[in-house]
């Protein structure tokens, strides 16, 4: 119950803020640390993907200079949240687009790189699938990450969310390579500024 009213809590003051300051003429786009509070997502030698999703997620926002870009965080800290309230997140405030940050992980260690999900849903397919070919492309050009595929998937708010939107899965915490990247404080700072590139 009372994870349920901060969730409303954070929702009322995400909405209130954001209508009464939005530019119009801005494109406005929502970033989904995937995962947090008592769901951890991966964890596997120490770190937790709620964790590396949020730091990412906090850096694109602080890291945005592009005077027409607005960058709205759904979390900005460790709290649960489920998919329903995701989705109702997402339609109330209308983004332009939104961006699930995930973090991915396979008993195949060799498994590594950057791949991206979005929905089947005709209306916002074509937009979709190039925002997540361009940040997929964006955020391997490093050449830190290996660039894997964009492929259509059933996920609860891929499907249910009304705008564009790209499910990103951005290294393997079960690779070593990828482990380090994506844990350390230079690559979190890369991929934040490759994802600002690929929204501009």
């Amino acid at each position: 119950m009372k994870t349920k009213i901060k969730i409303l809590a954070v929702l009322s003051l995400a909405l209130f803020g954001f209508m009464a300051f939005k530019p119009v003429d801005k494109k406005v786009v929502l970033i989904d640390a995937g995962h947090g509070g008592y769901d951890s997502g991966v964890n596997k030698y120490g770190f937790e993907e709620k964790t590396i999703t949020e730091s990412i997620a906090r850096k694109i926002k602080e890291q945005n200079n592009n005077e027409n870009v607005e960058i709205v965080l759904i979390r900005d800290e460790d709290m649960s949240m489920n998919l329903t309230d995701r989705v109702t997140i997402i339609n109330k405030l209308k983004p332009d687009l939104v961006l699930s940050i995930h973090i991915n992980s396979n008993p195949n260690m060799k498994a590594n790189g950057v791949n991206a999900y979005i929905s089947s849903n005709k209306t916002f397919y074509d937009e979709s699938k190039k925002m997540a070919e361009i940040a997929v492309d964006k955020i391997t050009s490093t050449g830190k990450l290996t660039k894997r595929y964009v492929a259509e998937a059933p996920f609860h708010v891929l499907k249910y969310a009304n705008c564009s939107m790209v499910h990103l899965e951005i290294g393997f915490l079960s690779n070593e390579n990828d482990r380090s990247y994506i844990t350390s404080e230079v690559g979190q700072t890369e991929i934040a500024n490759k994802i600002l590139e690929a929204v501009k």
